[in-house]
């Protein structure tokens, strides 16, 4: 199993590079950054120092969408930071959630999201594209960077194994994540694609301590933003159609304060229940991190990326090194 980390660029830029190189040398392969250009920083500016401040790690957003840019400008963006980088860029993009929301407007359709992809890989690749009704082509963009698909529902998921060189799961949840895959192995084996050979990540933010009370409300709000989610699966889907464990927990949600999104001790997450965040989450002792997350590459999670935003976030980082990292070193790769 690989590890990455994702930032919320809510903190100064020098924190932002300095956990970066931090994570770099710690053996973390991956670094994400939220895309939600109002909420918080805008995160291209931030990947490109990133990029400067790094040798090995591979970088890129953790999620973006189709819509809050133009699909050219984010395919410029990607395509002028993987030479920057020297070809460590990946996209991560979804169907979009706080970055549309908070601007009142709703995420976009699983279809639209495919569409966008393709665009994207060709305009990566230099190929020529109708944009709009328009001939369009980044002639100097050389190689595409990986593309990984973020959704929880059965058509995107689908949609995902269809076309997507990794998956972005955001729960620590084996048994949800068993659920999850069955979708992606059927779109895969569709497409006529082997799904061993699609990507895995499971996204969760993580606390060390052996007082569980204190872990739990460090990360009680990640349920809470998966709970976004949910909510629109409820919508699009039977219940028949969805397991309870990832919908019953969201019947006491209330209003959920976008200002508040992914923050310790918010409102928003005052409906979610110990239980959830066990589940959800990556708490404890260090043997019960290591126990979750050997029970996660079972379930064929190739990447786990840490949510580094719960506080004490270089501590965090200090003790995967010391006691996480170093037992997955030398396992071998799915």
């Amino acid at each position: 199993m690989q590890f990455g980390i994702t930032i919320k660029p809510d903190i100064s830029v020098e924190r932002i590079i300095g956990l970066t190189r931090q994570a770099e040398n710690a053996g973390f392969e991956y670094g994400w950054i939220f895309d939600s250009h109002v909420l918080w920083k805008e995160p291209y500016p931030l990947l490109t120092l990133m990029a400067a401040n790094t040798k090995r790690m591979r970088l890129g957003t953790c999620v973006t969408n189709p819509a809050t840019r133009d699909l050219t400008v984010t395919a410029s963006l990607f395509a002028t930071l993987n030479l920057i980088s020297g070809g460590r860029m990946e996209l991560g993009i979804g169907r979009g959630d706080s970055s549309r929301r908070v601007l009142g407007k709703k995420p976009v359709s699983w279809s639209q999201l495919e569409a966008a992809v393709q665009e994207f890989r060709d305009l990566t690749s230099a190929k020529e594209v109708q944009h709009d009704g328009q001939p369009t082509r980044l002639t100097w963009a050389q190689v595409p960077p990986r593309v990984w698909i973020a959704g929880y529902g059965p058509k995107v998921l689908s949609m995902a194994g269809r076309v997507a060189d990794g998956i972005i799961l955001q729960f620590a949840d084996p048994a949800l994540i068993e659920w999850c895959m069955s979708f992606v192995n059927d779109g895969a084996r569709s497409a006529g694609r082997d799904p061993s050979k699609i990507e895995i990540m499971a996204a969760a933010p993580v606390w060390i301590s052996n007082d569980l009370n204190i872990a739990r409300e460090r990360v009680r709000w990640f349920p809470a933003l998966v709970s976004n989610h949910v909510m629109d699966l409820i919508r699009q889907y039977k219940p028949k159609d969805l397991p309870p464990e990832l919908t019953s927990y969201v019947q006491a949600r209330g209003h959920y304060d976008y200002q508040h999104h992914c923050e310790v001790e918010s409102s928003n997450a005052e409906f979610v229940s110990d239980e959830v965040v066990d589940r959800f989450t990556v708490i404890g002792a260090v043997d019960q991190h290591l126990k979750k997350l050997r029970a996660l590459a079972v379930a064929g999670v190739t990447q786990f990326n840490i949510y580094l935003m719960c506080g004490d976030e270089e501590q965090t980082l200090e003790m995967y090194r010391r006691e996480v990292l170093p037992e997955f070193l030398n396992e071998k790769p799915r």
